[in-house]
């Protein structure tokens, strides 16, 4: 489902204003999203548009790309929710509303709703359940009194005490978690790794506590996490659109892998500000709102930054969140009826942000409406969401030459099997044909546009592998490529490659130098090495 425009939404707005409509103060009963957010202007919910203004050039901060690419906006999109209504919803070019979006460890925040759905629903005994209790000891490594302790509350608070170093940078090949993806079975190298702490002396960021959530989840509920969250929690919100990864045996990976809307991250978001109701009924006990909204074991990451079940909070500004790597972040204030979601490619100041949305709000009652706010922040809003075209080179003769022409490559770190441009129809496209994993066979066939007047063009959304070289089995997601290129001289193009709605792709470069029958292509993706491959025409 595509959303109009949140530029149109907030004109429209100012017109429903006019005609008299109803106030979301003046409603009794909660606003429930479950088939569909209702808008407003942010006046008609308390806050003021210009402050929101702000926000949204927040989200605009540009980020370069060490490839040379054009630089991104640090953020995807932005969502601002009031009072049950959606007062301020940006997207920021080439990504788009309706595309799915990595939101990497806001996934631990939603296995930890659903171990409290297990919780309450009685399936889980308690959180104070030794984790050993689900598995069969006989077959684990480096057990000991340590290891025996460790409860589910120690998995859901990252105080476990298994020795762990998270994944730093990308495709850091020492972390535990580049190990864990290597292993056959994630599990038994979760559990199997020795303890270097006792269960609940230390706060140690770790992945794998969650991936034994979910382990555990399945165990109980007799049912993969996944359904389990379709029945639970993601069906009674009318969350339909998501795709979430899984590991060699099947396990809905616990700390990342989902892939979900702004609009549905915004859902789980409410649920936790209505104290764990939804439509009436219960979902999550007020003992676990309670806990998570204060949170008291220290991050030691910075001043005031806690943790508890899953969730980061700043308790001196009274907001807690669902927190993902590069910008994926669910923020609900309780005090001020507020949640805000950003999706992003680019880690930013969790306290900066909070302030920003904070001072928008100015009271619990309807504001004068202000025309020439709402004009700020319509005009903000389409402008991010408006691409601005880089500079293009003059066409090479050389595209009529090459256009059409399949170059063929032995395997290689791309995967790329075979590669053909065509550049001289009236809609120019890629076809490019790919490899599988072990590079010996070949794998899926994808094609899309390309823009060659300096702005992206946007693909169909497909689904195909993620090229991850320390992942056992690629995942698969549902995405959509955004591609432009120019010609740089006579006999070489340049290609600029984004995977929109993928948090940790980078702006990929391609550089193509034709030579006769000969290609090579470089590929820069600022995250390691240039790739260099020759391909050629014919067999």
């Amino acid at each position: 489902m595509i959303y109009l425009t949140a530029a149109l939404g907030t004109l429209m707005v100012i017109a429903s204003i006019c005609s008299g409509a109803p106030r979301a103060q003046d409603v009794v009963q909660p606003i429930w999203p479950t088939n569909e957010w209702q808008t407003s202007s942010p006046e008609e919910q308390g806050m003021e548009a210009k402050e929101l203004a702000k926000v949204v050039d927040f989200g605009a901060s540009r980020v370069l790309s060490s490839t040379g690419a054009t630089p991104s906006s640090r953020l995807d999109s932005l969502l601002v929710v009031r009072h049950g209504k959606i007062v301020a919803e940006a997207y920021y070019a080439p990504y788009d509303a309706g595309i799915p979006h990595q939101v990497n460890s806001v996934t631990k925040a939603v296995i930890s709703t659903l171990t409290a759905i297990a919780s309450k629903d009685g399936l889980l005994d308690s959180p104070s359940h030794r984790v050993l209790d689900f598995f069969d000891r006989g077959s684990l490594a480096n057990v000991d009194p340590r290891k025996e302790a460790i409860t589910v509350q120690n998995l859901l608070d990252m105080t476990s005490g298994l020795a762990w170093m998270e994944l730093g940078l990308e495709g850091t090949p020492n972390s535990s978690e580049s190990e864990m993806w290597r292993s056959p079975d994630w599990v038994k190298f979760i559990l199997d790794r020795p303890m270097s702490s006792a269960p609940g002396d230390e706060f140690n960021y770790n992945s794998g506590n969650q991936h034994l959530l979910s382990a555990i989840l399945a165990k109980l509920t007799g049912m993969n996490t996944l359904e389990y969250a379709k029945a639970k929690l993601f069906g009674p919100l009318g969350i339909n659109d998501l795709y979430w990864w899984h590991d060699p045996q099947g396990i809905t990976i616990g700390g990342y892998g989902l892939f979900l809307q702004p609009r549905d991250m915004a859902k789980i978001g409410y649920l936790y500000l209505r104290n764990g109701v939804w439509e009436g009924k219960q979902l999550l006990s007020l003992a676990w709102i309670d806990k998570v909204n204060h949170a008291t074991i220290d991050m030691h990451l910075q001043p005031g930054l806690r943790y508890s079940n899953c969730f980061w909070a700043l308790p001196e500004m009274h907001v807690y969140m669902a927190n993902g790597y590069r910008g994926q972040v669910i923020m609900v204030f309780p005090d001020l009826d507020v949640v805000a979601v950003t999706t992003g490619r680019a880690n930013f100041s969790l306290n900066e942000i909070a302030d920003l949305i904070s001072r928008s709000v100015k009271s619990d009652t309807s504001l004068p409406a202000d025309a020439a706010s709402m004009k700020l922040l319509a005009d903000k809003i389409l402008d991010v969401s408006t691409e601005k075209p880089t500079e293009v080179g003059p066409t090479s003769k050389m595209a009529g030459i090459i256009s059409g022409r399949a170059y063929r490559f032995p395997p290689n770190k791309t995967n790329v099997e075979s590669l053909s441009l065509i550049l001289t129809d009236p809609h120019p496209h890629y076809d490019i044909e790919t490899y599988v994993q072990d590079t010996t066979k070949l794998g899926p066939k994808f094609t899309g546009p390309i823009g060659l007047d300096g702005l992206y063009r946007r693909g169909e959304l497909t689904y195909q592998s993620v090229n991850n070289p320390f992942f056992t089995g690629s995942p698969r997601v549902h995405v959509v490529n955004a591609v432009k290129g120019t010609w740089v001289g006579d006999d070489t193009f340049v290609v600029d490659w984004r995977v929109l709605g993928l948090a940790n792709s980078p702006e990929e470069r391609w550089t193509l130098t034709f030579d006769g029958e000969k290609l090579n292509v470089r590929v820069n993706s600022g995250t390691g090495p240039e790739i260099s491959v020759d391909g050629k025409t014919g067999a």
